[in-house]
């Protein structure tokens, strides 16, 4: 049975509607599946990140329990307070850095 001019476009416009819907249903999965591997790709940088500085913290705490023995005999109140002071000092300048950053518009 032979069809109209009529019919056949819609049955091409049909065929082509389907086409699309196919398309943008595997697109869409697509998208959600690079979405959660760049989820669990973050998840393990924070975790690297976090291990990280653990490890500075206790690396820079180290540090400081070295400088204060090694003047424990003559400037102990001084080492200990020129190390507070220059991590204090630090700790307050990257605080600064972050609320400036955090201020600044990405779009």
């Amino acid at each position: 049975m032979a069809l109209g001019p009529t019919q056949s476009v819609f049955a091409a416009a049909k065929r082509l509607l389907k086409s699309l819907i196919a398309n943008s249903e595997t697109r869409l999965r697509l998208a959600v599946f690079e979405l959660e591997e760049e989820r669990s790709r973050i998840l393990v940088l924070f975790l690297l990140a976090g291990a990280s500085l653990l490890l500075l913290l206790l690396g820079i705490a180290t540090l400081t329990a070295l400088v204060v023995v090694l003047f424990w005999d003559t400037y102990r109140l001084t080492a200990i307070a020129i190390s507070a002071g220059v991590l204090i000092g630090a700790s307050l300048l990257l605080a600064w850095m972050a609320i400036r950053q955090s201020k600044r518009h990405s779009l």
